[in-house]
Parts: C-alpha cells; structure tokens; sequence
C-alpha cells in the first residue's frame, strides 16, 4: 500500500476553494487515505527486527552468537545459540505481520469505499483515498461521511439534514446539521459545479464541538460554525441526499485527530524480565571474572609445569591471556541461565492462552453468533493484574434502548405485576404481556405487562387519559406513514421515541403534525389540535412544554422535566399528590430507571394572548435574546398542576450490575467515561450500582473555570479528610495512612464516594497544574464519571492514571470514539456492537457483551497471570541448576572452561529434555477451578499487588536453583572419590560422572515440577514422564555401537551409560541427591501450608470437604430502599428541535423510514452486592442521606 500522509508544515489555517483541485494542492493538504498499520513491505524486516532487539534478550542473544563464532574461546558449537534465536525472531515476526496484515485489510476496505465526487461536472465514483480537500461529495441516506465536509445543500427543506454520531460520541439519537442560506438553494449539480466559493477556516484539531471559518463567495462573505459541518465518521439518516464540501480530509479529520497512535504494549511482566536479564548478565560476568582470576592463577601456578604435556595454545602467551579468553569461554558455558528456549516458550504459553479465550463457549454470544476473540497474544498476563477500568457507557454498559417501564398517574403506580400472594412477579414469572389488538396502530414491538393501566384507558379514567394526551403532544418527534396504519417515528431521542410509542399503544397515538397542529388518535377518533407554542428543550431548564388549543378552543400548557425542576413549578393544592409522586419517583429511582414529571396549565385566552406579545418581543431582542425568552417561559410554566411521572428503562446490557459488582469486589476501580450528558451518565451509574444510596456522598464538578474547578475539587478532599478525622479520633486513618502503598493520603479515607465531573470542568483538571489534584480525588472515590468527554479527553485520563498510580490499566468501549482510550490502555477491549466495528479492530481483546469482562478477568487473565509466574518461577530454578555446576566443576578442573556434561545433553535440555512438561504447567496450571475464580474474586488481588512473579520470588527461584546445584554436583563427586565398581575398579572417570550428574539433574527437576503442577492432566502426565523416558532413550542410544559406527568422531563412548547406570551405587547416588534437594521443599511447603495458607489452599481446602455437595450458589436478592432523595431525571434531549418545528422548515416528509424503537421486558436488577472488607473503619454514616455537591 502508499505511503497515505507526508510531513507537512504545521498549519495556521485552512484555504480550500471549491471545484479547483489546482489551486487546493498547492498547499499539499492530505488526501483522504487512512493508514493504521504499521510496516510495509519494504519497512518490515527492519523495523521489525529493530523492534525485536530491543528486548534485552535478543541483544544478548546475538552478542552471545557472534562469541561463539571465535574459535580460540568457544566451547560449544554456534548451533546451539542460532537455531532457537532465528526460531524466536522468526515466530514473533510472523505473528507481527499477521496482526499488520489485518490492520493493512482494514484500512484498504475503509479507502476503498465508493463516494460520489463532482469532478469537471459530471458525478463519479471515486474510492474514499482518492478524494482530496476542495472536492464536493454527494451522500446518499445510510452513507458515512467519507470527510469533514461542509454541508452545501440537502433534499430536505432549508438545506437541513439529519446525522447519527455514535462513530464520534456514541450518541444513536439523532443531530440536525444545516446548510446557509446562501448555498442551500445549490441543489442542482450544474449551479454545483459553478460554484467556486472559497473557505478560510482553523487549521485540523481535534475538538469535535467547534468549529470556525469563513466562505467567501460573489464578493460576499459567510461566518461558518459547527452546525454547518458534518464530520467523518457520521451517518446520514433521513434525508434523501445532501452536498459537501471537503475541508479536512483523512489524518487531518476530527475522528482521526482523536484517534491515538497505535502503540507497542508491553506487559509489566515483560518489562520485569528485561531487568532480570540484566542482572543476570551482571551475575553471568562476575562468575566469569571469578573462574578467568582462577585460571589465570591455575595457570601461573600449576599449569607452568605442565607445558610440556599441556601446553598453551599459539595465540596463548601469557597466565593472563589464558585467563581472559577463559572468561569469554566461561561466558558461553554458563550463558543457559537465560536460554533463549525461555522466550520460545513464553510465546508458545501465550498463544496456548489465546486460544483459551478464542474457544470459551461461555463468552461466546449466541444471540450476535460472536465469539471473544483474543486479537493480541501478548498481554494475557496482565489481564490478571488490572487495576482501573476505563469504561465507555452508551452500547457498553447499556442498549441505548429506552423501554417504557412504569409510571405514576395521579397517585396511582402501574407497571409492577404482583402474583396471587400479592408479592412482585419478577421477569421470569411474569404472565403474558398485555394485548393491544384493539388498537390497529399499535407498534408490535411495545411490550406492558401491567393490565391495570389498560383498564385505566379503556373505562375512560379522564387523568389517565390526559396523561397520554400529554405524552402524544408534548415533544417534537416528526410522524411518517409509508402505507395506511403503518406509523414511524422519527425521534431526536429515543427517550422521546418511548414515551410517544407508549402514548400510541395505549390509544393516543400522534399521527402527524404541521407547523401549527398536531393530530392525534384518541381511543380510534382524530382529534387537531392547534399547536401554539413550543417552550423548547435545553440543559438549563431541564423541562420543555407545549402550548395548544383543543378543538373547544380551550388553551393548556402541558410540561415534562425534571422532578427537581418542576415538583418546584406545581400549584400548592397538589401538596397530597406530590407526596405520593415523591414516593414512586424515590422507587423508580432506586431502580435505576430515568423518570420525567409531568404537568398541565390551563391558560386564559386573553393571558395568553398578552404573553404570546411579550414572548414575541424577546424572540426578536438583539440582545440577551437566551436569557429573555427563558424569563418569560419561567413565568408560564408556573402553578401547575401534576399529572404523574413517567420511568423509562435504559436497558443496561445483560449482567453489567452483576459483573460491576464482581470486578467491585476484586479491587478493582471502575470509571466510566462517556460522551453522554451528565443527567443520564448519573442515572445509569445508579441503575448498574456502580453509585448507590449507601454512598457518604457524590462530588458533581461542574465549573466553567480553572478556579471554579479548583475549588469544587479542593472542597472534595477537605469533606473526604473531615470525614476520616471523625473515625475512632484519628487512630484507624493514621494506621491505614502507615500501611498504604500508595502516594496519597487521600486514599486512607474511610467512607465511600463518588466523584462526577464534566467535560468542560475536566479540561481544566487535566492541565499541568491540577493533574495531581483531580487525581488524588478520583483516586479516593470508589466510582468516578466523566461527562461529556471528547475522545481524546478519554486517552488523556487513562494516560494520566497510568504515568502516576503505575497500575495497569484497561480500557473497554465499542464505538470510534472509544479508540483512542483503547489504544492508550495497557489492555484495551472491544465490544462488537451497534456502533461500528472501528473499537474491535484497534482493540487487544474483543467479545460482545460487557457480562463477559468478568470471566476474561477473573479467569482467563488470572489463571494467565498464575500460569505465567509458576512458569518463570520454575523456568529459572531449573537453568540455575543446571548452569551452576559447571561454575563448580571449575575449581576442579583447572578453571579450563571444561563442561560437566556432553554438548549434545547442553544442548537437548532445554529443547527435549525439560521443555515439554513446563509448557504443559504453563499451558493448563489451575490452582482453583474456574467457578471458584468468580466466587472468590479476592483470589484475584495476588496479580494486582504482583505477588506471584517479582524480584523477592526470582531471587528465591535462584536460590533453590544454586543449592540445587551444589547438591548436584558435590554429593557425586564425595561418592565418586572412593566409589569402585562391582569387579573392584575405580568408579570415578569423566563420562560416567557426568551421566551420573545429568540422570540426577533431570529427575529431580521432573521430581520439582510434579510438586509444582496444581491441576494434573493426562497431558501434564505425559510430558513429564514422557520426558523422562525420551531422556533414557536418547542416552542409551548416544552410547550405542550403531551410533558409533556410524559418526565414530562425535559418540566416541560406546557403553558408557549402560556401564554406569548398572552400578547400584550411582543409583544410591541419584535417589540420595533426589531426596536430599526435594525433602526441604515439601517440608517448607507442608509448614506454608499449615502455618500460613493463601487463599487459594483456603479454597482448594474447602473444595475438598464439600467435594460430595452440590456447589451452592449465591443468592443476591432485591432489598427494600433507604429513604433517600435523589433524582432520577434523565433525558438525552437536546435544544433547537421546538424551534425548527415551529417554523415548518423540517416539516416535508422524507420517504424514508427510522426504524421504530425496540422494547423489551425490564429486568430485575441486584439491589444490595456484596460490600467489599478492608482494614480501614467503617463509614459512620451508613444509611444517611447522600447529598449531591455541585
């Protein structure tokens, strides 16, 4: 593939003219060719292989290789190092050209999209890479936008078109986008292709809410803004077609400015063996230095005398040269304390484990008929020690489908279902869901299970019926009828799709509307209703109401918002009423679902008429215009009368409270950042019991300032501190304070919080200057949400928490907005969702469902990280042992760089003779079974806190390994001295101790790893004995006449192994060394075991007395709330629709359809988790009410 970018120059801003590709090149901007690979054909064998050796390992390797070519010092043949090195540097590369290769498919499908491009007047298709800045695009209904275009015209009236940006934000509902006046009329390609207008706008950034530029065009100009711009990565839906110009193209696009690099990860465990190897090099250079000062000595001392018979090679000339070519022969001998075998195997482990996670049928979706799949095979370790994870909301946590739950009316609460005890039926028993057939208009798809509600309707109860009238005329969806009866909604928000889809099913269904009425079906009879004013939706207000006219010409007012907001507005006779709405909105609440009050007022026409003059003059101020029109809807939405609440169901996805509360309990911090409104965010931080009632308190920061941000955030800390000062006078804080391991002391506090913040607010918390603060606070809080995030705000707080707190992060989203946090983490997971496939593809694991997060961690990533360590663990004593002899057979042999045992058997040990069952230790180990990982998600601490594998281990590793070694080596040689034969000869003689020093070596490391095994397999039992045989059979047939005869100068030593193992005392021997190494570890470890167990033998334990019983599930059961007040307002609305629909603009109906909303049954969430125990005190305000600070 091309090279897609070249440097260029920073800009200062960006000129492009329309239609004259000519004039637009001179600025070589970039084309609109993505690339997110990483070699190419020509790049890859340097760049990789670069890579490679910078693992301290390869280097070594390759210095190793090139000694061994110089014969005046090598011992071994060069062999024995090339061929596992081209093996490792061969396998890693094909693995990192295959993971290139699929980002290369990716990106060539992505670039070689089809789009329409107007060149030399004529439409033609042209492949995405090809477009360039200048060039205008034609779009179609459906189509992604290919570029950052600047919307020139639509079919839709006013130049309007309507967007999807879930690829930016993952938000589904919908944004309109409008075209100026002035090139909205440009529908036709002839004025298209004489259009010439020139754009001066900022240069490419990554702020994916502004916008600012300039068209100059017929010696006029035209301020451009946001809501001119469709970016990359948008759909357009419902309209027709539209026309754009390109003003950013490929890398300079907003999607892929805030798109991060894609980065080299390394797990930690990886960095810690670059640094082991290190040292072992330091270690590997003293014990040489130690045996060349011997030799030299040996040498100048004994050796003099025996030149005649051993004289000194030609090159050799003095005691200390001899000394300084021994140290490098000492380097090649004793270099198998780090085999290369060692990286082979972690490889081989790792893509054992892959293949785990790749064949789980329990994190296979067979609904989406979507298996995980492990997209990375080097990081499954780390998956068992993550700390943080950084998760995005909507399609992540949550459906984005919204589901008409429950509401209250007049008192009255509809949408429980009781059974005939009068308890609640939960889903599961739920009878059949109501029958709406009276209702020929009636979406199929709605599903209500409480009938009472219909009953309500039918017996023509006048509150229940003006509720749903309230329903059916208060919002500003758009109605389209393709065939008789066949009814879609176009909704700016599918809260706002439920609700009216609710009001449809239950007889008052809103069937079209013009810019001044609104027609609904109430009960089968059309009733226009005169639409007077809309009091439009906006963040501040919270509520948004509707002014009509019946057809008896009386006037209301009907209002939805917020219950902090409009419980406020009620008029004083509804005090009873308000009471018991409070009640059901507290319930509703608790359940995590999003509520909305409503209410009516009924106006006076000459009120109205004199408040229509003065709305009308505020309208049309010059200044202030925002704050005026708010003053006088705020003095007509006052006094008015309750009707009920409504509680919608933002259906979390399957498992998330139970998975959140898991992870929760495996101390592990959940953040959730999202691109949603704070409102919502909030709401399902509630219903997924990531916040909770219980909570000492939630800190919401929502300043515009640096100050403001500072404050709220210093005030933070201050309650947090003020609290923990209050917990047994000081004594239980300073305690924990002595204990911690982390930095800050904000994170001994007792009490449980929550920390919520906005995007503007958090633009400021990540400056230089305040990055610790926000830190420390987030870091103290139990939970942490961020709103109204950028893509890159996102990577910005994984980054921060990985340069501070030095703990493995995760990260987890589904839609493009998602893939800059997932490149960023240490572990980043995809979801395979509604939202695009562009979080799967730059992700390192990916699997359907968010439930699933908990078995890739719990289990997979656990059993991983133990697998890997017991490893290392093991991989290391056994080298140590094995290269450690040699060290002591030095001072025995002159110090001559003479090896204990033959090349053949240094060369087959780490590939034949011990490879086989450490792999299959690596491949299979479990120390408890897979349902025991999740009911004990404590197990999963040991990872975080990096127990099993750390510098403390290794060294311990290595001491068993050198006593291993000693033992090995002097328990032999005390026997041989005076050992004889069975005919009276001498025993002792070169070749039979080293058969003697080989057949101890690899039992006792069989023996070892017997010990080590926690989960025995038929396959563990074949390695392992298998190896053993393999090992007799190759030294028998070493020592064998055939071979000899066949290749008389390399087995010169016919016999000598069947001679030697028929002697009974070099049996004695070898099950003396045996047990003499053994017994001490089954002693340490039986002691351990008893004096001092882990968790893990707590559980083996209990596994084993219950062995007989069935395993006892637990039951998390529904619980009754605190009396608490919060609210649980949500509404994914946004400003601007009431005024589009007023003024008729949007009002043509499209032939094009949106799909109308999909319900489902609510589902029963958990409401009380198991609270996680920890050594701090307790908080002192356990069932307070929980205050919200702002």
């Amino acid at each position: 593939m091309a090279f897609c970018t070249k440097k260029r120059p920073p800009e200062e801003e960006r000129r492009a003219r329309a239609n004259d590709r000519e004039y637009n090149e001179k600025f070589q901007y970039a084309s609109n060719c993505i690339k997110t690979s990483k070699y190419n054909i020509v790049t890859f064998l340097p760049v990789n292989l670069f890579e490679q050796f910078q693992e301290v390992a390869n280097t070594y390797f390759l210095f190793l290789l090139i000694l061994q070519l110089i014969p005046q010092i090598s011992s071994l043949s060069w062999f024995t190092t090339i061929v596992p090195l081209v093996l490792v540097l061969t396998i890693t590369a094909v693995k990192d050209a295959t993971d290139d290769y699929f980002r290369h498919k990716s990106d060539n499908q992505v670039n070689n999209r089809q789009s329409q491009v107007l060149i030399s007047g004529i439409l033609q298709q042209e492949q995405w890479m090809n477009v360039r800045v200048g060039d205008i695009i034609k779009l179609e209904n459906n189509q992604f936008v290919a570029a950052d275009l600047l919307l020139l015209s639509s079919s839709e009236p006013h130049g309007l078109c309507y967007i999807e940006t879930a690829e930016l934000d993952g938000e589904t509902n919908m944004k309109v986008r409008q075209a100026i006046p002035v090139t909205s009329e440009l529908g036709d390609i002839n004025k298209l292709a004489k259009f010439d207008g020139e754009v001066i706008c900022e240069p490419p950034n990554n702020k994916l809410d502004k916008f600012s530029g300039t068209l100059y065009w017929k010696e006029n100009k035209f301020s451009l803004s946001n809501q001119n711009m469709l970016l990359r990565g948008c759909v357009l839906r419902n309209t027709e077609w539209c026309f754009g110009l390109v003003i950013f193209a490929g890398p300079d696009t907003k999607l892929m400015q805030n798109s991060g690099r894609t980065k080299f990860k390394r797990t930690s465990i990886d960095r810690l063996m670059n640094t082991l190897v290190l040292w072992i090099f330091g270690f590997l250079v003293c014990m040489g230095v130690i045996l060349a000062i011997g030799n030299a000595i040996w040498e100048y001392e004994v050796g003099a005398r025996f030149q005649v018979y051993l004289p000194w090679d030609e090159a050799v000339d003095s005691a200390f040269f001899s000394g300084f070519l021994s140290f490098w022969s000492y380097i090649i001998i004793l270099n198998t304390v780090v085999p290369i075998s060692l990286y082979v195997s972690v490889e081989v482990i790792r893509l054992g484990h892959s293949y785990f996670i790749n064949w789980d049928k329990k994190m296979y979706c067979v609904k989406k008929r979507t298996p995980a799949e492990a997209r990375t095979t080097t990081l499954n370790e780390e998956l068992g020690q993550v700390e943080y994870i950084f998760s995005d909301k909507t399609g992540t946590l949550t459906q984005n489908i919204m589901i008409f739950n429950k509401c209250s009316i007049y008192g009255r609460s509809y949408g429980d279902v009781f059974d005939v005890l009068g308890h609640k039926a939960e889903l599961g028993e739920r009878p059949e869901p109501i029958d709406f057939s009276f209702n020929p208009l009636a979406d199929k798809k709605f599903l209500f299970w409480d009938p009472s509600l219909l009953e309500a309707v039918k017996v023509g109860d006048p509150h229940t019926h003006e509720f749903f009238r309230l329903l059916s005329l208060c919002h500003t969806v758009m109605s389209e009828e393709k065939n008789e009866g066949e009814l879609y909604y176009k909704a700016q928000s599918p809260d706002e799709g439920a609700l009216v889809t609710a009001a449809r099913n239950f007889g008052f269904v809103f069937r079209s509307r013009t810019p001044k009425t609104i027609t609904v079906h109430e009960m089968g009879k059309a009733i226009t209703y005169q639409l007077l004013a809309i009091l439009d939706f906006n963040n501040i207000r919270k509520r948004m109401s509707v002014i009509v006219r019946n057809p008896e010409g009386k006037i209301r007012l009907y209002c939805k918002g917020a219950d902090t907001i409009l419980l406020e507005r009620l008029h004083p006779s509804n005090q009873e009423l308000l009471n018991t709405t409070t009640d059901h909105l507290n319930e509703y609440a608790g359940d995590g679902l999003r509520t909305l009050v409503l209410a009516y007022k009924d106006l006076e026409e000459d009120y109205y008429e004199e408040w229509a003059e003065r709305r009308l003059r505020a309208s049309l101020a010059q200044d202030s215009r925002e704050d005026r029109l708010a003053s006088v809807y705020e003095e007509v939405e006052n006094d008015m009368m309750l009707l009920g609440a409504t509680a919608i169901e933002d259906k979390l996805q399957q498992g998330v409270p139970e998975t959140i509360a898991l992870l929760t309990l495996a101390n592990i911090k959940i953040w959730v950042l999202t691109g949603d409104k704070q409102e919502t965010a909030v709401n399902i931080g509630y219903s997924c019991k990531m916040l909770t009632d219980d909570m000492t308190e939630v800190f919401i920061v929502t300043g515009h300032t640096v100050l403001e941000v500072r404050e709220e955030l210093r005030k933070a800390r201050e309650k947090m501190m003020e609290s923990s000062r209050t917990v047994g006078n000081g004594f239980s804080y300073q305690e924990k304070l002595s204990s911690s391991k982390l930095t800050s002391v904000l994170e001994a506090i007792a009490g449980e919080y929550a920390l919520v913040i906005n995007g503007h607010s958090l633009a400021h918390a990540l400056e230089a200057d305040m990055e610790l603060e926000f830190l420390e606070t987030a870091c103290a809080c139990k939970a942490v949400i961020c709103c109204r995030v950028t893509p890159l705000q996102k990577a910005q707080v994984v980054e921060l928490v990985k340069k501070y707190k030095k703990a493995v992060t995760l990260a987890i989203g589904d839609g493009a907005n998602d893939v800059s946090m997932i490149k960023t983490a240490h572990i980043g997971v995809g979801i395979s969702g509604q939202e695009g496939i562009q979080a799967v593809l730059a992700s390192d694991y990916s699997f359907s469902q968010f439930k699933f997060l908990q078995r890739l961690l719990l289990v997979h990533g656990r059993w991983s990280y133990l697998r890997m360590c017991k490893f290392l663990c093991y991989f290391f004593y056994k080298n140590f042992a094995f290269t450690m002899v040699h060290f002591w057979f030095g001072f025995f042999c002159g110090f001559s760089a003479q090896t204990v045992y033959d090349q053949y058997f240094i060369t087959l040990y780490n590939i034949v003779y011990t490879s086989l069952p450490v792999l299959a230790m690596g491949v299979f180990d479990q120390d408890v079974p897979e349902q025991r990982s999740m009911e004990y998600p404590k197990l999963y601490e040991p990872g975080q806190l990096n127990l099993l594998f750390n510098k403390r281990e290794f060294f311990i590793c290595i001491a068993q390994g050198i006593y291993t070694s000693v033992l090995m080596f002097f328990i032999p040689y005390g026997v041989f001295a005076e050992a004889t034969r069975d005919d009276g000869t001498q025993l002792a003689d070169y070749q039979s101790f080293a058969v003697t020093v080989a057949t101890s070596l690899v039992i006792v490391v069989s023996v070892q790893i017997g010990l080590d095994t926690g989960y025995w397999t038929a396959i563990n039992h074949f390695f392992i004995w298998g190896s053993l045989a393999v090992y007799f059979a190759i030294l028998f047939a070493m020592h064998s006449k055939g071979l000899f005869e066949m290749f008389p100068n390399q087995f010169r030593f016919v016999g000598n192994a069947q001679n030697t193992l028929a002697q009974p005392t070099v049996w004695f021997t070898i099950v003396l060394t045996t047990v003499v190494c053994i017994m001490p570890v089954v002693a340490f470890r039986f002691l351990k075991l008893d004096l001092k167990p882990e968790l893990s033998d707590t559980v083996r334990y209990t596994q084993l007395v219950r062995k007989k019983q069935k395993a006892q599930h637990r039951c998390m059961r529904r619980v009754g709330r605190t009396g608490s007040r919060r609210s649980g307002y949500a509404f994914s609305h946004q400003e601007g629709f009431g005024e589009l629909i007023m003024s008729g603009k949007n009002m043509r109906l499209s032939s094009l359809a949106l799909s109308s909303f999909t319900t489902r049954s609510s589902s029963s969430w958990i409401e009380t988790l198991r609270r996680k125990k920890s050594d701090s005190a307790s908080s002192p305000s356990g069932g307070a009410d929980k205050p919200l600070k702002g």
